[in-house]
C-alpha cells in the first residue's frame, strides 16, 4: 500500500484518516467548513467594498454614500456571517448526523449527505443576492449613477464566492461523502453537473463572470463623463486582479477535485501491479471521477476472486495444470511425454487407521501428505492424484522438466529421510519409474481430469508395492537411474532384476546406496 494512501485516502491530509473517530470527524469537518467558508465569503466583500468605492468607473461615492457604505457593509456582513455560521451548522448537522454518530445511514440520510455542498451554497447565494439587492437599492435612493456598478460588482463577486465556495466544501465534505457513498448503487446518486459540466460551469464563474464585469465596466465608463474614462486603466487592472488571483483560485480547486480521484485510482493501480490485491480506493466523489473510484474496487474484487479461484484451482490440480489450463485453456485429449513418476504407499494404513482414533489417522495423513508434497513441489514436480492413503507424483508434465529422472529420484531420497524422521509411526514404500505416457486431460465436456497413463505409471505403482519389502523402502527402475544426471546416479547402485505384475520378462531396479 502506498505511503500517500495510507496519509491521505481522501486527497489530502488536512481531512484525516479514513478510521478517524466520529469525534475528530464532527470536529474537523465543522472547523474546515467555518473557517473556509467565513474567511473565503468575508475576503470577497472586502473586495467588493474597495472596487464599488474606489475603482468602479462611475461617479465617485459622496460622503453620504461612503457613510451608508461604511455602516452597512460590515453590519451586513457581521449579520450574514452570523447567519450562515448558524443556518449552515445546523443544516450541516442535521444531514450529517448519522456520520457525526457513527450510524450506518439509509438511503435518504445519504442522499441529504451528498446535497451538503449544493445545499450551503444556495444558502450563500441566498445570502449575497440579498447583499446586491440590498446594496443596489442603497445606491438608488443615494446616488443613483452608482446602482448600476455597484449592482455588478456584489453580483459578479457572489457569483465567484458561491463557486470557490461550493468547492471548498465539497472538498472538506470527502471523508464524509465517502461513508454515505459506500454502498450507495450508481444509479441512486444525486444527478448533478459531471466533470465536463463542473468545468465549464466554475469556468464561467472564476473566469467569464469577472471578464463580463470588465466588459460592462469599460460600457459605463465609454458612457460616462472624463472622469469615469479616466478612471478606466484602474478598473481594468482592479478587475483583472480579480480574474487572476480568484479565476486562478476556482481553476486551482476544480482541477484540484478532478485529479485527486485520478491520483487515488493511479496509486492504487501501481499497488495492484506489484501485487497488492487488499488494494482498495476511497469512493468520495459523487461524478464519474466516483464511478472510475467505484469500478476500480470491483476490477480489484474481481481480481481477488479470480485468484481466488485459480489458487482454489491449483490446489486441486496443481498450479502448472492450473496455469496452462488458464493461458491455453481446457480440452479433452493429451499428449505422449517422456516422463518420470513417483509413486508413494503407506504401509499397514488399514490395521493403523482400525487400532488410533480417526483425529490421530487424519493428523498422520496430514503430516505424511505434506512431507510427500513439499518434497515433489521443491523438485518442480506436480502431485497429480491422491489415492486413498498414496500419492502419485509426475516430472515433466504439464510443464517441461530439463532432468525429471533426477528430480524424481531426489525427491524420493529426501522423501523417505523426511518421513522415517517425521512420520515414524507408519511405514511406506516408494516407487520412481521412467517412460512414455499420455499426459492430459480426460473425463467429459462437463468434468474433466488432468492425468498421467502409460507405462510409467503401472511400472512405479508396481514398484511401490516391492519397495515396502526392500532397504530404504525406495525401489526405482534402472532405466530412470540410467536417464538421470550423474551426480544423482551416485546416490543409487543396481539391484537385483524384478518381473512387475503383468509382465513375463524382467525389469531392472536399483535402490538406494548405503
Amino acid at each position: 500500500m502506498s505511503r500517500g494512501h495510507r496519509s491521505a485516502p481522501f486527497g489530502a491530509r488536512v481531512l484525516g484518516p479514513r478510521d478517524q473517530s466520529v469525534f475528530r470527524l464532527r470536529l474537523r469537518v465543522q472547523l474546515l467548513l467555518t473557517v473556509l467558508l467565513v474567511g473565503t465569503n468575508v475576503i470577497a466583500a472586502g473586495v467588493v467594498f474597495l472596487i464599488a468605492s474606489f475603482v468602479v468607473p462611475s461617479p465617485s461615492p459622496t460622503g453620504a454614500t461612503r457613510l451608508a457604505l461604511a455602516i452597512a457593509v460590515p453590519t451586513y456582513v457581521g449579520v450574514a456571517v452570523l447567519v450562515g455560521v448558524t443556518v449552515g451548522t445546523r443544516l450541516s448537522l442535521r444531514a450529517l448526523g448519522w456520520a457525526t454518530q457513527g450510524d450506518r445511514p439509509h438511503q435518504r440520510e445519504r442522499l441529504a449527505a451528498l446535497r451538503v455542498p449544493q445545499r450551503l451554497t444556495v444558502m450563500q447565494a441566498t445570502l449575497w443576492l440579498a447583499a446586491t439587492v440590498l446594496f443596489t437599492t442603497l445606491s438608488l435612493v443615494l446616488q443613483p449613477e452608482r446602482a448600476l456598478s455597484t449592482g455588478l460588482a456584489v453580483g459578479i463577486a457572489g457569483l465567484v464566492a458561491c463557486g470557490i465556495a461550493f468547492l471548498l466544501t465539497d472538498f472538506v465534505m470527502r471523508p464524509v461523502s465517502a461513508q454515505a457513498l459506500d454502498g450507495l448503487p450508481y444509479d441512486d446518486r444525486p444527478r448533478g453537473a459531471g466533470v465536463g459540466g463542473r468545468m465549464v460551469l466554475f469556468w464561467c464563474l472564476g473566469t467569464g463572470a469577472p471578464v463580463v464585469g470588465m466588459v460592462v465596466a469599460s460600457i459605463v465608463a465609454a458612457a460616462g463623463d472624463d472622469d469615469s474614462r479616466s478612471r478606466l486603466p484602474y478598473t481594468v487592472l482592479a478587475i483583472g486582479a480579480v480574474v487572476l488571483v480568484f479565476g486562478l483560485l476556482t481553476t486551482v480547486l476544480n482541477a484540484r477535485s478532478v485529479v485527486a480521484p485520478v491520483v487515488s485510482v493511479r496509486d492504487a493501480l501501481l499497488d495492484v501491479e506489484r501485487g497488492d490485491l487488499d488494494r482498495e480506493v476511497v469512493v468520495f466523489d459523487g461524478t464519474e471521477l466516483g464511478s472510475l473510484q467505484a469500478g476500480f474496487n470491483a476490477m480489484v474484487s474481481g481480481l481477488r476472486e479470480r485468484e481466488h479461484l485459480r489458487d482454489l484451482f491449483g490446489r486441486h490440480v496443481g498450479h502448472d495444470v492450473a496455469r496452462a489450463a488458464a493461458d491455453d485453456g481446457v480440452a479433452l485429449g493429451g499428449e505422449v511425454r517422456v516422463v518420470s513418476v513417483l509413486f508413494v504407499d503407506l504401509v499397514g494404513s488399514t490395521s493403523y487407521a482400525a487400532e488410533h482414533d480417526p483425529a490421530e489417522v487424519v493428523d498422520t495423513l496430514n503430516r505424511f501428505f505434506g512431507v510427500v508434497v513439499e518434497e515433489v513441489d521443491r523438485q518442480r514436480g506436480l502431485v497429480n492424484k491422491f489415492i486413498g492413503d498414496a500419492v502419485l507424483a509426475v516430472f515433466g508434465a504439464p510443464v517441461d522438466h530439463p532432468d525429471h529422472a533426477a528430480a524424481a529420484l531426489a525427491a524420493a531420497r529426501t522423501m523417505a529421510d523426511r518421513l522415517a524422521a517425521e512420520v515414524p509411526e507408519i511405514g511406506v514404500g516408494i516407487g520412481v519409474a521412467t517412460g512414455e505416457a499420455v499426459a492430459g486431460n480426460v473425463g467429459s465436456a462437463s468434468r474433466l481430469e488432468y492425468t498421467v497413463i502409460g507405462d510409467a505409471v503401472n511400472s512405479a505403482a508396481r514398484l511401490t508395492d516391492l519397495a515396502k519389502q526392500v532397504p530404504g523402502q525406495v525401489l526405482v527402475a534402472a532405466q530412470t537411474v540410467e536417464a538421470a544426471h550423474p551426480d544423482e546416479t551416485a546416490h543409487w547402485r543396481a539391484h537385483e532384476p524384478v518381473v512387475l505384475r503383468g509382465r513375463t520378462s524382467p525389469t531392472e531396479t536399483a535402490i538406494r546406496t548405503p
